[in-house]
């Protein structure tokens, strides 16, 4: 890379800093920080919501995949688009009506309306953790995409992606910290409009004149990776279960939910993040990484669009396209980062530890938390290697005990405050134990491929519904 390349590098994320810096000194309330004064725009909410969803990780991981399986890649972020649209249609209606009517901040709020507060304390603890987690993945993608561009060596002698580690996770964490929610969300517009602009009309014209256009690929890459059906079937059902609920239980959606005006507003933006992610998003990513292993054969899949980036394009631009990738693994990190200091501060710290916190006092509360919870990131992100691996981790944790209780808080008035608090419990305990192996999964079961997720699932919504009959709640709440 060329001096004119770090500058350009170093000079946006002084912007992102004085964006942070400039809602620090308008922040007068919880309100402000945590759900943007409940008066944010459709068009910027929307694309905070597919720059934080789609984000680095998706980012890097949708090159990794274009790069191992082609165009069918792709239907990984067809998940979004069905995500987004069913939730527009049959949750934001009632949620915000509920909103309008109570000021709630975070998605435990809603769970403690209609079930108690035991359930929202334990909603709270697991998408407090998995947000953490989702946290981490998204380090660890910029830590990959600067160890192969701007941080290729250090003084310090250390380790290229720890190194790069620190180092993104000190940008995003500060400006997180000071800015809180409307910073995040405006970061995020101008973010998304940098990456896209990047990568389509910038990474693909030049990587394509560089490797010889289309002819090229066809001729360097398997016929398989230009059809769409080339996926297993299994492989198709675990992205579908494990991502689509999440548009359900997702701090950072809620939160997004809130920040709207209104119902209207909320459906638009929710139909724009849609869009945005299938198809422009998905065939973008997997393009280049179907582009990247044409010139990298050899490379880690996932470290392949980085290097990419950093030898193909020209000087000057490759500044710009590098920005606009961390600007992608800024907008999800940040909002995770806001997502789990909410869980912890509002649902579980404020309610339970430390009563009658003063505004003033909430706030930098709330700073302190995202700066601990952004170090913990830190060390979660070190113990991954796979990008991709670490984001369907944190869902499969968070789907797993939360999905089933939530939707039956939305559609189903039998549900009960106990058969909730067990089906969250067998869930995403279940979940865990499978994911670490420390439960292993009978050999027969094992052998369909299906994910530790649709165990816990099952799991959940077996508990949920038998406990819910038995122990039936004495008033059933209306929404």
């Amino acid at each position: 890379m060329a001096f004119i390349d770090y500058f350009i590098f170093g000079l946006y994320m002084v912007g992102v800093l004085a964006i942070g810096f400039y809602h620090f000194k308008r922040n007068k309330s919880t309100e402000d920080y945590y759900v943007g004064s409940r008066s944010i725009k459709a068009s910027h909410v929307g694309l905070s919501i597919v720059a934080t969803d789609v984000g680095g990780g998706f980012s890097i991981g949708l090159g990794g995949v274009g790069f191992t399986m082609g165009l069918a890649g792709s239907w990984l972020l067809f998940t979004g688009l069905i995500g987004a649209w069913l939730t527009a249609v049959f949750v934001i209606p009632r949620i915000k009506r509920l909103d309008n009517k109570h000021k709630f901040f975070t998605y435990p709020d809603f769970l403690r309306h209609r079930y108690n507060g035991k359930v929202a304390l334990v909603a709270a603890l697991i998408s407090g953790i998995g947000y953490l987690g989702f946290t981490g993945a998204q380090l660890l993608a910029g830590a990959k995409l600067a160890s192969a561009t701007i941080l290729q060596s250090n003084p310090f002698g250390m380790d290229p992606v720890i190194f790069a580690l620190i180092v993104i996770a000190a940008i995003t964490i500060m400006y997180t910290v000071i800015g809180g929610l409307k910073a995040v969300i405006y970061t995020d517009t101008v973010q998304w409009i940098i990456l896209l602009t990047g990568l389509i009309f910038i990474t693909i014209p030049f990587t394509l004149y560089e490797i010889g256009g289309i002819a090229a690929l066809k001729e360097n890459l398997p016929a398989s990776h230009f059809s769409l059906t080339n996926i297993e079937p299994v492989t198709f059902i675990n992205w579908m279960i494990t991502i689509i609920p999440i548009w359900l239980i997702g701090m950072t959606l809620y939160q997004r939910m809130y920040a709207c005006k209104d119902e209207k507003q909320a459906k638009k933006a929710w139909y724009i993040a849609g869009l945005f992610e299938y198809p422009i998003m998905a065939f973008t990513g997997v393009f280049l990484g179907m582009c990247a292993r044409v010139v990298f054969p050899e490379a880690e899949k996932e470290m392949a669009l980085p290097m990419l980036i950093r030898d193909v394009l020209p000087m000057g631009i490759t500044g710009i396209v590098i920005a606009s990738y961390f600007s992608a693994i800024m907008s999800t990190a940040d909002s995770c980062l806001m997502a789990s200091s909410g869980n912890f501060v509002n649902d579980i710290i404020e309610r339970y530890i430390i009563k009658n916190v003063s505004t003033k006092g909430s706030i930098r509360m709330s700073m302190v938390a995202t700066l601990i919870i952004g170090t913990l990131a830190v060390v979660m992100a070190a113990q991954f290697n796979t990008v991709l691996d670490a984001i369907l981790y944190a869902y499969a944790f968070m789907v797993s005990g939360l999905f089933v209780p939530t939707l039956g808080a939305y559609f189903w008035k039998r549900s009960s405050s106990a058969g909730a608090f067990a089906g969250m419990l067998s869930g995403g305990i279940l979940t865990l134990l499978l994911s670490t192996s420390v439960l292993p999964l009978p050999a027969r079961l094992a052998s369909y491929g299906l994910e530790s997720s649709v165990y816990g699932i099952f799991t959940s919504a077996v508990v949920f519904v038998a406990v819910s009959l038995l122990m039936p709640d004495k008033q059933v709440k209306t929404q």
